[in-house]
């Protein structure tokens, strides 16, 4: 681990926001002091990430600009968040592109079942084409997105009763899912039963058996302890999720154009190295979650893309997504209707 690592590491766990303190000392008061909210616990890269970005940005502007970190939703929920965001009570926010379909429904798409084989078309279809039209989309919005999405990273299946070898695996099983029709909509596809929980009853739901599966990034499944409810995790890879930065239009624009240039820097240079973190997290957690009693297979994703187009799902969503939506994710996956 580098110096910076581990200076960002020492970060964590609530006090992250003192590694300020010491250009606060030395600097002028900040002529402008913004918020950025997040979802995630401190420990978590995005946050490491974003307190090293906001300690170069305090160091290029000379203290003008100061970013304040608020991990773990404390700021209110998603939804809440949003809405500060939208009326300036938040000057930056990171959110799901699933989550941030509720206002630009087409930032959803990069969440459809199975699309993605690997992080080689993610970042060609994310950085390329397909995340400009999405930028445009939230653009049109009344924010601003930042050029570079944050990992968040593929999502994978726990059971308690069977692994997930192929789409038959899937037949009847009782599966958690958030409150998303694109969750929703793919499991009923694969014959599954999913319920909406939301995710801080899910250990509970799995522990009295309201469900039997759930699905979550290796990151989450590991923090919120769910191999302790859990026997089997099936590296599915059946959905990808990133973090779009998103920033307040009004906001962004009262910046002066320098200050502009050195915080966008700053921030997507810290997404760029957040992807490399998840990456080597997820690589770690695998032998870890093993470790605590998890047992792992890989089922082959064909069948499973196979199953979803004899249902209709992926034509389904194509209809709602749109023909030049659909068209640019094709051009990084492969054809999926």
């Amino acid at each position: 681990m580098n110096t910076t690592r581990r200076k960002l590491m020492s970060a964590a766990g609530g006090g992250a926001l003192l590694a300020l303190a010491p250009y606060q000392r030395a600097l002028a008061a900040p002529e402008f002091r913004y918020k950025y909210a997040n979802n995630l616990p401190p420990s978590h890269p995005m946050n490491l990430r974003a307190q090293e970005a906001a300690q170069n940005i305090a160091r290029d502007t000379n203290g003008r600009f100061e970013l304040a970190v608020f991990p773990n939703s404390q700021l209110g929920s998603d939804t809440d968040t949003l809405s500060q965001l939208r009326a300036g009570a938040v000057e930056f926010f990171t959110l799901s592109g699933l989550i941030l379909s509720t206002l630009v429904p087409s930032a959803s798409i990069s969440g459809v079942g199975f699309a993605f084989p690997g992080y080689d078309a993610v970042w060609k279809a994310m950085d390329g084409e397909l995340g400009a039209h999405i930028r445009a989309e939230i653009n049109s919005r009344g924010l601003i997105v930042m050029d570079h999405i944050w990992d968040s990273g593929f999502r994978q299946v726990t059971t308690s009763s069977r692994a997930i070898s192929g789409p038959g695996d899937f037949r009847d099983l009782k599966i958690r899912v958030p409150v998303s029709p694109l969750w929703t909509s793919m499991f009923k596809a694969l014959g599954s039963s999913p319920a909406s929980i939301n995710f801080n009853e899910t250990y509970s739901a799995l522990q009295t058996r309201v469900v039997d599966a759930q699905e979550n990034p290796l990151a989450i499944i590991q923090t919120a302890k769910l191999y302790e409810v859990q026997k089997y995790c099936s590296m599915t890879n059946h959905m990808w999720d990133g973090f779009w930065f998103l920033g307040n239009r009004r906001a962004w624009e009262k910046l002066p154009a320098d200050i502009r240039e050195i915080v966008a820097r700053h921030i997507n240079a810290a997404g760029m190295a957040e992807r490399a973190d998840v990456l080597a997290l997820n690589n770690q957690l695998q032998s870890k979650l093993a470790e605590e009693g998890l047992a792992f297979n890989t089922p082959d994703a064909e069948p499973m893309r196979d199953a979803l187009r004899k249902a209709g799902f992926y034509a389904s969503w194509k209809e709602k997504y749109g023909d030049k939506a659909w068209g640019l994710l094709e051009q990084s996956v492969g054809r999926l209707s």
